[in-house]
């Protein structure tokens, strides 16, 4: 896997450190990162359907307004 080097505020790191209950910078970022990317997941598992109803409502040509 392909690794990407970022720097970070140290007291945002401290912070999501003491929050995770993760000793390590590294680990607990990547743990934020992973939990945030499931939320995303979550929340389109749940919701996909009727983004797709919408998206399907966006497509149609509107009828002229006047």
């Amino acid at each position: 896997m392909a690794k990407v080097s970022i720097s970070l505020d140290a007291g945002l790191v401290v912070e999501v450190m003491v929050l995770a209950g993760i000793g390590s910078p590294q680990d607990a970022i990547e743990a934020i990162v992973r939990d945030y990317v499931a939320r995303g997941h979550r929340t389109e598992a749940r919701t996909g359907l009727r983004e797709q109803e919408l998206r399907e409502v966006d497509v149609k040509p509107r009828e002229p307004e006047g």
